[in-house]
């Protein structure tokens, strides 16, 4: 029942019946409330509030979840005054350390159940992209357009994914909204509007709609991870993470499969029908089954209900009293300028940025090429070639992140300290793996995939080695751009995924030219090339990381 009451159902239904059904425990006894008042440093009367700590624990920062904007903004300020003309603040905050409402005492069949909801909401969402590319050719031949202008329906989706976040992501950190109101408000517009990709009367109806849809769906892509952290302890949450990225990872993967089966039989309109019935069903799973994880909006709607029973406004949760200081030039700053400040001007971030941006366009472009290898040269279907991308996705999920999983717990763990802090450096290692693994993968899908004559299964090898490599690479760079700029994580993760999403979108318009001018074997040992120059960089972080770290004034010293 507590599960389902903070859930949309569950606060629709108290809206509607006046909260006299599922109701918290302060409005069933009236008592209950003043176990939340949290007394410690709190300013005596006539005091001054107490200055912020500008040089506080990263790892504090995690009672207010992870890769925040909001809390970024909330450090511009010198100090918390709010209320200074009104009185003293009385915070309302947990009642004890373990409040069963804190998402960190939840139980792990919550904590996971929940998370699973985080996953397939990724999921849903990532497979926007890929399923629609089967239906290039259809759309092609419905709109009279050459099939470059058609392949902007899948790039401006990834487009739309990656500046969503820049607005998203501060939305879900105001404590009077959350994450759960962010992403089913969101997936419900994002449902409906795939609609009108359908039903589009011309091909830039289509083009609109594909975009607000990627522009809509994309909060989970980059608060996905901040959830993750809002549950679990540092040292569970990179498994979490990792798990959610291999869902991100398997979307697009499988979209291939589903749409080149329903574009065959069907036409291309059922790739969209399909996402539709994906992302459909996932709303109404995250409609009556997600809670909110976030602490500031737990707290802060708390602390409303204290307000409604006690008639004093003066009860605040402590996320309340510090969005009262905000100005809305700070949280534009952090959420518009900042991400574009540390992804070009921090080289560190750039060097990062950039390559996982290259990897993630390469394999836009990569994706390309499976039509040519295995439809053209091999006589597959659409729908068989699109089994082609199963070597990726089993490679992901039996195969590289078991492997990650069991490195982290039998050597990375040894090297956590008493309070869960790490190096950043130290997330590094597999990323070497991960770096020698790429080019190798592309020299020999190009060179074996280019004759029709070598036997498929080959090629499909080879992919599973790009899986290694993308996926190693992908979570050592986000794990340590968590861990090396924890007070301006939103920040970092924000450029990262705007800077990839660009190169996603750009890099698949020239793909099919570039395979079929150089011939798959040249093209993928182009791209061979590219990889190669960062290959040195894993190597580099690990062994000169933290003297470049030290260097920053945005990164962190401490470790």
């Amino acid at each position: 029942m507590e599960t389902i009451r903070d859930t949309a159902f569950g606060k629709l239904v108290r809206l509607f019946t006046h909260f006299r059904y599922m109701q918290y425990p302060e409005e069933q006894d009236l008592t209950v409330w003043t176990e939340y008042l949290k007394t410690e440093n709190l300013p005596k009367e006539g005091e001054p509030a107490t200055p912020v700590n500008n040089d506080e624990n990263p790892e504090d920062l995690e009672a207010f979840g992870l890769y925040t904007v909001m809390s970024q903004a909330s450090r511009r300020m010198s100090c918390a005054s709010t209320l200074r003309e009104s009185g003293r603040p009385l915070v309302i905050s947990w009642r004890g350390s373990d409040d069963p409402e804190d998402p960190r005492n939840w139980s792990t069949g919550k904590k996971f159940f929940v998370s699973c909801q985080i996953w397939l909401l990724t999921f849903a969402v990532y497979i926007g992209s890929a399923i629609y590319a089967p239906g290039i050719v259809g759309v092609t031949e419905q709109f009279g357009v050459s099939s470059v202008a058609a392949t902007l329906g899948l790039t401006l989706f990834v487009f739309g994914y990656g500046l969503g976040p820049m607005i998203w992501a501060p939305l879900s950190e105001i404590p009077m909204i959350g994450r759960s109101p962010t992403y089913v408000l969101t997936l419900l517009v994002f449902v409906f509007f795939n609609f009108g990709v359908i039903y589009a009367h011309n091909f830039g109806m289509l083009l609109a709609f594909r975009f607000l849809t990627g522009f809509l769906g994309s909060p989970v892509l980059a608060t996905g991870a901040a959830s993750m952290g809002d549950m679990w302890s540092p040292q569970s949450r990179d498994y979490m993470i990792g798990i959610w990225g291999m869902f991100a990872i398997s979307a697009p993967v499988l979209g291939p499969m589903l749409g080149g089966f329903a574009a065959s039989a069907k036409g291309w309109t059922w790739t969209i029908w399909q996402l539709v019935w994906v992302s459909g069903f996932t709303l109404v799973l995250l409609f009556f089954c997600l809670p909110e994880t976030f602490a500031p909006n737990i707290l802060a709607r708390r602390a409303r209900r204290v307000r409604r029973i006690t008639g004093n406004s003066q009860y605040m949760s402590e996320s309340e009293i510090e969005i009262k200081e905000v100005k809305p030039r700070d949280v534009l700053f952090e959420a518009l300028i900042r991400p574009f400040q540390l992804c070009f001007l921090e080289p560190i971030v750039l060097l990062t940025n950039l390559y996982i941006a290259l990897i993630y366009g390469i394999l836009y472009i990569w994706f390309e090429a499976f039509p040519i290898v295995f439809q053209e040269l091999r006589g597959f279907n659409p729908g068989e070639g699109g089994l082609a991308f199963m070597g990726i996705l089993v490679s992901t999920c039996c195969l590289v992140i078991p492997a990650y999983f069991y490195w982290k717990y039998r050597w990375q763990a040894k090297y956590f300290d008493a309070d869960g802090n790490i190096a950043p450096e130290m997330q590094m290692p597999p990323a070497i793996v991960g770096a020698l693994a790429l080019p190798i993968s592309l020299f020999w899908f190009g060179w074996t995939g280019n004759f029709a004559s070598i036997h498929w299964i080959v090629p499909i090898i080879a992919s599973m080695l790009f899986a290694v490599g993308g996926c190693l690479i992908f979570n050592c760079i986000f794990t340590y751009q968590a861990h090396a700029y924890p007070k301006y994580a939103a920040s970092v993760l924000a450029g990262n995924d705007f800077l990839r999403s660009s190169f996603g979108a750009g890099f698949p318009l020239f793909a099919s030219a570039m395979f079929h001018n150089l011939g798959v074997g040249w093209a993928c040992t182009l791209l061979g090339c590219l990889t190669l120059l960062f290959v040195p960089f894993p190597f580099i972080l690990i062994y000169r990381g933290r003297r470049i770290r030290m260097a920053s004034k945005y990164a962190r010293h401490d470790i």
